[in-house]
């Protein structure tokens, strides 16, 4: 199982900022990302919990951009008990059998597990680190550092090439 696939839908989730709470937004996300069946059964309750979601997970990647480990722990300890892990096997969509970590419920439920522990899984295997906010104003975006020297401060490359650019202007106005 990749967790690292739902670690990035923490991202996408964070990353969502208020186009969560719109019902086409949230469905198309969940379709691109292959939830097409948790896209069908989205509800407005479940959109409810998920803004609720993703200002917890919000705190995660700031208090990891900021070098507190243990208030990333604890935040992501406090998530994975009130949505424990139920793993099931999966058929859906034409593809193969194939592990999920929950099917029952809400679809907030599922997202909010899946999440969680795949933000729990990278913290583990790869270390705080491997999360951060984007270092370019005004942006505040989450992302996951999957660069083998650990060297991503960005969100996107749109991000890092304003940075790369107003660094460069602003060295020409001092020299």
């Amino acid at each position: 199982m990749d967790l690292t696939s739902y670690a990035e839908l923490a991202v996408q989730l964070v990353n969502m900022g208020d186009e969560l709470k719109n019902p086409f937004s949230l469905r198309a996300l969940l379709e691109e990302t292959g939830r097409t069946e948790a896209a069908a059964r989205l509800t407005r309750r479940d959109i409810d919990a998920l803004c609720e979601l993703r200002d917890e997970l919000a705190e995660v990647f700031t208090s990891a951009a900021e070098g507190d480990d243990a208030d990333v722990v604890e935040r992501l300890n406090g998530l994975l008990v009130r949505h424990p892990v139920h793993p099931q096997i999966s058929g859906h969509d034409g593809q193969p059998w194939h592990l999920h970590l929950t099917e029952g419920g809400r679809v907030a439920d599922a997202l909010a597990v899946g999440s969680v522990m795949g933000l729990a899984s990278v913290v583990t295997r790869l270390g705080v680190d491997r999360l951060g906010v984007c270092q370019a104003a005004p942006c505040r975006n989450a992302y996951l550092d999957t660069s083998s020297n650990r060297s991503r401060r960005y969100c996107s490359e749109r991000c890092a090439s304003r940075a790369n650019v107003a660094a460069y202007r602003a060295r020409k106005r001092g020299a």
